[in-house]
């Protein structure tokens, strides 16, 4: 048992600190991420808080625990609903399983693209914001990773080729594709991801080019196949009870910075996936535009995985396809 670990812990979980500083009370709310420091959506994070510290005068400070030092990513979602720290981050379609409509961002080939992804959030965040509204949280921001892209040892020119291979899947939704791709689906953390290639425990998997240049998958795989599956989105949450006890104007400094917080974190998403594609392509992965027989074979699959996700989505799945449809038609 880590020891130390569980007494930090212990010591968050008092979901505040109050700090006497002059006259008034200083609050010092410990936020636990999934992500390091270099990790965009972490720097992003780091900056809100940075903000919020500034414009409230310094009577509400946010310290990041990056890197799952504090929770782990499975974890941050409960202890911010449990009040055992009073903001979080976590990878939103992580808790699918929860509600379908947690992961109507990572449905395959539904959202490819940037302006896509933004229509998306548009229709999906009100239900999004009943949802945790009912566990006691409120979302602030949420931002998106960049599309997700094929990494392969072999170039793949047909579904057929994934056919068998041990295939990283981060959530409910990723399961279901290996599954349909005739592939075997194996959960893997980001850090791991280096580690389960070189033991064998996976030979394939999708995610953006920032986690490929992050992990150096040029060490572990040799092709980057351009296939822009989806763009899932990172979401910032605080406990309710925890964001009431603040003062009106330091709640509204908290919803300024995090609306800041989107529209940067958005903008530093398109950067990244120019700057981390690059870094791909200069350290030696091939890459590849897809065929246009692996394209049609990995959207037949789409279609098939939204129809099904719209019925165990429910009511509220359909109104969310139909809205999103209308705006992309528009």
């Amino acid at each position: 048992m880590n020891v130390s670990k569980n007494i930090a812990a212990g010591i968050a979980g008092l979901s505040s600190t109050l700090i006497l500083s002059g006259a008034a009370f200083a609050v010092t709310w410990d936020m636990p991420t999934p992500y390091p420091d270099k990790t965009f959506h972490t720097q992003n994070i780091i900056e809100f808080a940075k903000e919020v510290e500034k414009k409230s005068g310094g009577e509400l400070k946010i310290k990041v625990h990056s890197a799952g030092s504090l929770f782990k990513h499975a974890e941050i979602k409960n202890a911010v609903r449990g009040g055992q720290v009073p903001i979080g981050e976590f990878f939103l379609s992580r808790i699918s399983n929860e509600n379908p409509i947690f992961g109507a961002d990572s449905q395959p080939f539904f959202a490819t693209n940037y302006d896509q992804a933004e229509k998306l959030w548009q229709v999906q965040k009100p239900i999004v914001v009943r949802l945790f509204d009912k566990e006691g949280m409120i979302p602030l921001f949420s931002v998106s990773w960049p599309p997700q892209n094929l990494y392969t040892r072999q170039e793949i020119k047909t579904v057929n080729d994934l056919k068998g291979l041990k295939f990283r899947a981060y959530n409910a939704t990723q399961e279901t594709l290996a599954r349909e791709l005739g592939a075997a689906p194996t959960a893997v953390e980001v850090p791991d991801i280096p580690q389960a290639f070189a033991t064998g425990r996976v030979e394939a998997m999708m995610t953006s080019p920032s986690t490929g240049a992050n992990s150096k998958s040029w060490d572990f795989v040799n092709y980057y196949s351009d296939i822009q599956a989806w763009l899932p989105k990172n979401v910032v949450v605080v406990n309710k009870r925890a964001f009431r006890k603040l003062d009106k104007k330091t709640q509204q400094v908290v919803l300024d910075a995090a609306a800041e917080a989107e529209k940067r974190g958005w903008e530093m998403s398109r950067a990244e996936t120019v700057a981390k594609t690059k870094i791909l392509e200069e350290n030696g992965m091939k890459m590849v535009h897809p065929s246009a027989e692996l394209m049609t074979g990995l959207k037949k699959i789409g279609d098939k995985m939204i129809l099904d996700w719209q019925k165990d989505a429910g009511p509220d799945g359909k109104k969310l396809v139909e809205e999103y449809r209308k705006l992309t038609a528009e």
